[in-house]
């Protein structure tokens, strides 16, 4: 029996999340996110996706394309423990896994057709922008949907009513960027909801409390650098920075 496989990419991901630090932990946490698969010509065929149309939900397996380097770990902390405790990787969803390859559930929004490409649209990504994508399937409700299902030591998600509000400057900032650079067929894309709803996740690392005294952030999505500041759980958005090129 032959113990190595080789597999080629259908596509890469288009998304906002031009960096790794404040990407959703997991997929459907943030709605207001669109994302692109991009497939290469070879897969670029109508006649491939079929059908799809009449699914909501599609699931994409995808390499960990950013963590390869930095090879597997037999024990890994989830983000869900705070980083302090231990588990073993095949209990986790850790990118840094013997074969580092991702599986996630998102929203299926149609096909674009443009200049002789094809695309899939899709919502609710937790992709960073480039990840390579192995294949699609479709999502199956009645067969993927098991809510009898225990959850280890994930609690039950819930949704999460930390108030974000953005500074004056931040705010004119979001609303001219929307309007410039990303505006689209249905509407302006809704640059101030995505912000929000990525920070209600609360992407700071879990071990934050070793430093008490931290209150300015900042994350990466498309060209931006989205800067913050926690101050008695609240969010205050200060400044939308174009990055360096």
């Amino acid at each position: 029996m032959d113990d190595n496989y080789s597999f080629r990419p259908i596509g890469l991901i288009r998304s906002c999340y031009t960096g790794k630090f404040g990407i959703p932990r997991q997929p459907g946490l943030v709605t207001a996110v669109e994302a692109r698969l991009e497939l290469f010509a070879t897969f670029a065929r109508e006649e491939a996706f079929t059908g799809l149309e009449g699914f909501s939900h599609l699931w994409l397996l995808f390499v960990f394309h950013d963590a390869i380097a930095e090879g597997w770990r037999p024990t890994v902390r989830p983000p869900r423990l705070g980083g302090r405790r231990k588990v073993g990787v095949f209990a986790s969803r850790s990118p840094h896994r013997p074969n580092p390859i991702g599986l996630s559930a998102v929203e299926f929004r149609g096909l674009d057709r443009e200049g002789g490409g094809l695309a899939l649209r899709l919502g609710g990504v937790d992709l960073l922008d480039g990840t390579p994508v192995l294949d699609v399937k479709p999502y199956v409700p009645y067969a993927d949907c098991l809510p009898q299902a225990s959850s280890g030591f994930v609690p039950p998600s819930h949704d999460r009513k930390r108030e974000v509000i953005f500074s004056p400057q931040a705010l004119t900032q979001a609303q001219a960027l929307s309007q410039a650079r990303w505006a689209d067929p249905e509407g302006e894309r809704r640059l101030a909801d995505l912000i929000t709803q990525v920070l209600r996740q609360d992407p700071r690392p879990g071990y934050l409390d070793r430093y008490p005294d931290r209150q300015d952030f900042a994350l990466r999505l498309y060209d931006l650098e989205v800067k913050w500041r926690e101050t008695g759980g609240q969010i205050l958005v200060t400044a939308l920075e174009p990055l360096a090129t």
